[in-house]
């Protein structure tokens, strides 16, 4: 086994930070704190390999784009910037996350949000709203989503609605990453250690994340450049970038882990978006490799000569030799990185590799 000493000669320290160093206010700026996201990359990591091995101008490109961090942080770097996503809701978010919007446009629409709440024209009869939300909350919801048809930017309150909905569910407020079944009666809760009781309303968090949502748009809109950023709703194992690649920035899924489409599974019942369960991959271990292989070799194709792959992963099956090998990537550099600052019950440290990949 490896001694600690000899484990922390191979971290790289300026991708491993304690709380003290990188609190969650920093690790959720601006637009990073939208909807919460598991699995979400860091932005401070995308901005340390933008400085390493990106320019200005350049076209980064993320083939497992999720939330979009490598997008936000590209285009605040000044990089022309482009991802895809098979998840509709994923590519919604990073739409919203990397948008413009103009200042009296969105006052507009949040005095339009605000007026008095009429009922909902018809209340969903969805088995899944029924069983996760208690009444009230499913016809303010409902209400909400109808009001925002007459708005300028309905993809901004789109992820709000459904952030509200994440925290407006009958879930225990210590279980919300994985709530099994619906809360129907008081329970002790280890997040506020007293006896809470379930929700059962949602309009205070659709007030609550209108104001966040407008406070995060507009401190992005401080930071962000006018370069272009492209978002494919697609596999990409079948979806090319939008010009030659200067840099891939990515962190696959690891296998088994996330279920990335069910994480959102109150968003697609609200906004009606097409699920590609079937086409995700890491939803298991098996032809995890194969599928990776594939993205990563589509990826080189339009990477340039002098281009390169950064690649985020907990490889602790080992799988990632092969895998480089079969997309005809060779390995340049390999590095560790020590993370401890996961909150919540998914709290405790772990390490995770850097691959450094060229054609």
């Amino acid at each position: 086994m490896q001694t600690q000493a000899a484990l922390y000669q191979e971290i790289d320290l300026e991708l491993s930070w304690s709380e003290n160093e990188l609190p969650e206010r920093e690790r959720t700026k601006h637009v990073h704190r939208l909807h919460p996201y598991l699995g979400k990359f860091v932005p401070q990591l995308a901005e340390v390999f933008l400085r390493r091995h990106a320019r200005p101008g350049n076209l980064i490109w993320d083939p497992f784009a999720g939330s979009g961090t490598t997008l936000v942080e590209s285009n605040a770097f000044g990089a022309r910037a482009a991802g895809c996503d098979v998840s509709a809701f994923n590519c919604l978010l990073m739409r919203v996350k990397t948008s413009t919007y103009e200042p009296h446009a969105l006052l507009a629409d949040v005095v339009r949000l605000s007026a008095p709440e009429t009922p909902a024209k018809s209340a969903s009869t969805s088995p899944y709203l029924k069983r996760w939300f208690a009444p009230r909350s499913v016809g303010e919801l409902v209400a909400f989503r109808e009001r925002i048809a007459g708005t300028e930017y309905p993809e901004l309150w789109q992820v709000v609605l459904s952030r509200s909905a994440r925290s407006a569910r009958l879930a225990r407020h210590d279980d919300l990453d994985f709530p099994a079944e619906p809360v129907q009666q008081e329970y002790f809760c280890h997040k506020h250690r007293r006896v809470c009781r379930p929700v059962g309303e949602a309009e205070k968090f659709l007030k609550r994340y209108v104001r966040d949502a407008v406070q995060r748009v507009q401190e992005f809109a401080d930071v962000r450049s006018s370069e272009p950023v492209t978002v494919l709703h697609g596999d990409a194992r079948e979806l090319d970038p939008p010009g030659p690649v200067d840099l891939v920035l990515t962190s696959p899924p690891y296998p088994g882990l996330i279920d990335y489409h069910e994480q959102h599974a109150y968003a697609y019942e609200l906004l009606g978006l097409e699920r590609r369960d079937a086409d995700e991959i890491g939803r298991g271990v098996k032809g995890y490799c194969e599928d990776v292989a594939a993205v990563l070799a589509r990826a080189r194709r339009s990477l340039r000569r002098s281009g390169k792959m950064v690649i985020v992963v907990n490889d602790r099956r080992g799988l990632y030799d092969g895998i480089l090998s079969a997309a005809g990537l060779k390995l340049e550099d390999r590095s560790i990185r020590h993370v401890n600052r996961r909150t919540g019950r998914r709290r405790g440290e772990f390490y995770e590799e850097v691959l450094i990949a060229t054609p």
